[in-house]
């Protein structure tokens, strides 16, 4: 595939809107996962700071749904398509700014063709979704900065990294790549005072979350120093997992031309100045290096290393702008972009349809067959079927109520994040009813300050609970301590593509006779 250079900006600009219309439509058609849907109590109990991360994303999803006057998925996602939307142009500039404008529309199109990017960060609603704007962000200045002297690039270079930190802790990163090239490559720049005050401009915008931890006995990262670790029993298994991951999540032709880009780095080949290759490289390498490390010993999740795959995706389109130059006016599109946007192309279709149909049968154990346990397995069922529990339950809840078993009033209780956020978006808040996390912070997370909120669990009042048989918590083995009668009530059947694909198990909970221990009762 050809088209003219003259044209860059132009099919630059289609790219964009075709990206920006496709991400809109699934964004309004996909229910939400399990994290997203989490994120949104961020925007619905905002603080400077929460049990997970940083605040940005809750601040995102508050800005762009008008403080969830419009509080459907679009809305709350409506953040995502406009920052990836930014973010492929950022990429742009990126690589017109260390190469030429061949280079940053090569980079677009893989930035586009990522998964992670695509839909990740650019469908879904994640702390990578205001993590990737500000990293650009700050990338772009740090990058126009060494290659200019001028101290206003590394001023809002410090701005953006620190924004990038208030959206996800590992936004630490860029200053420690930054900080590395200088003590490898610039160690003048130590007597620049514009670098220490755009380092102080960073380190207050973590004001907020440090204040947040301190007076919450630094539980966040306690959270998430639990979750890595220099120490533990060598799990092979664990580092497979996240290379294959890696491979799924960023794309596997980007993968595999990134790879291929990095040897011919090591071989010597110059298709990218000195300066800009290894900045990014200190800015990528530290950070894929160390998860890779704690995935020696434990299981971390696969897009804790996109930042970085993305940024070097740099290289290989500045690799690809030097073996196919513009000749005749006329700029190639490689075979490998066209088979990297066809990849995604492919796993968008793919999985959309077994999203809404379920043709793909996911639930192979023996246990997913009984009906407790119908559809466990299916990870795909974290994102379907939950629109359909509400008016099914509310026809149960208005029957038990007129029947004078339970109130009006009555709550209803989970026992770990998820499922708690999801049926409380779905079904509870809809409703009217307040939803409570029934465990300690380490399993509902957010809502064990969400509870003190809404009043808290009170003895003697009677609950909802509902489980799913894919992901099924068996009422009397958790909560049997903590109620009079556990009481089964209906059962709501989800079915799709024609068939059932999971059911819903509605218990009523009477008389709460004993509190679940909470962390806030041991301050």
């Amino acid at each position: 595939m050809k088209i003219k250079e003259n044209t860059i900006n132009k099919y630059l600009i289609l790219l964009l809107a075709v990206s920006a219309l496709i991400r809109g439509i699934l964004a309004s058609v996909i229910e939400f996962g399990n994290d997203e849907v989490y994120y949104w109590t961020y925007a619905l109990y905002p603080d400077w700071s929460h049990f997970d991360h940083p605040p940005m994303v809750g601040f995102m999803m508050q800005l762009f749904s008008g403080n969830l006057l419009f509080s459907s998925e679009f809305f709350l996602r409506l953040s995502s398509i406009i920052f990836m939307t930014i973010n492929t142009y950022l990429v742009f500039l990126i690589g017109r700014q260390v190469k030429n404008e061949q280079t940053g529309f090569y980079a677009a199109l893989l930035y586009t063709a990522s998964v992670y990017a695509f839909v990740i960060t650019g469908i879904f609603i994640l702390p990578d979704t205001p993590l990737s704007l500000f990293t650009f962000l700050a990338v772009l200045q740090f990058i126009k900065y060494f290659q200019t002297d001028k101290d206003k690039h590394i001023i809002l270079a410090g701005l953006f990294s620190g924004l990038a930190m208030l959206s996800k802790y590992s936004g630490v990163f860029i200053w420690l790549g930054v900080g590395l090239y200088i003590i490898l490559y610039s160690r003048k720049e130590f007597k620049n005072p514009f670098l220490y005050l755009s380092a102080l401009i960073s380190a207050l915008c973590m004001i907020p979350v440090l204040m947040w931890n301190v007076n919450n006995e630094f539980i966040s990262f306690t959270f998430h120093g639990n979750r890595v670790g220099f120490f533990g029993e060598f799990h092979p298994e664990y580092f497979l997992a996240e290379l294959v991951g890696e491979l799924l999540y960023n794309n596997p032709v980007n993968y595999v031309l990134t790879i291929m880009a990095l040897v011919a780095l090591i071989k010597g080949n110059k298709f990218i100045a000195d300066m800009p290759k290894r900045l990014i490289l200190c800015l990528t390498l530290p950070l894929i290096i160390l998860f890779w490390f704690f995935s020696l010993t434990r299981q971390i999740l696969p897009h804790w290393t996109a930042p970085s795959f993305v940024l070097l995706l740099i290289f290989v389109a500045a690799q690809l702008s030097d073996k196919y130059e513009v000749k005749d006016n006329y700029l190639i599109i490689p075979k490998s972009i066209v088979a990297s946007l066809g990849v995604l192309l492919f796993v968008l279709t793919l999985g959309i349809t077994e999203i809404k149909t379920g043709f793909i049968p996911l639930n192979f154990s023996e246990r997913s067959k009984t009906v407790q346990r119908y559809g466990e397995g299916d990870f795909t069922l974290d994102m379907y079927g939950w629109r359909k529990i509400k008016p099914e339950f509310q026809k149960i809840r208005e029957d038990v109520i007129n029947s004078g078993e339970m109130k009006e009033t009555d709550g209803m209780i989970a026992l770990k994040w998820y499922p708690l956020a999801n049926i409380d978006y779905y079904v509870a808040y809809p409703l009217g009813i307040n939803m409570y996390g029934f465990s300690d912070p380490g399993e509902i997370h957010k809502y064990a300050w969400i509870n003190k909120d809404r009043g808290d669990l009170k003895l003697g009042e009677d609950y909802w609970f509902l489980t799913e048989s894919f992901d099924y918590y068996e009422p009397n083995r958790y909560l049997k301590p903590y109620f009079n009668e556990i009481i089964p009530t209906d059962t709501i059947t989800i079915e799709r593509g024609g068939k059932p694909a999971k059911y819903v198990f509605v218990y009523m909970l009477k008389d709460l006779k004993k509190m679940p221990r909470t962390w806030f009762d041991e301050k």
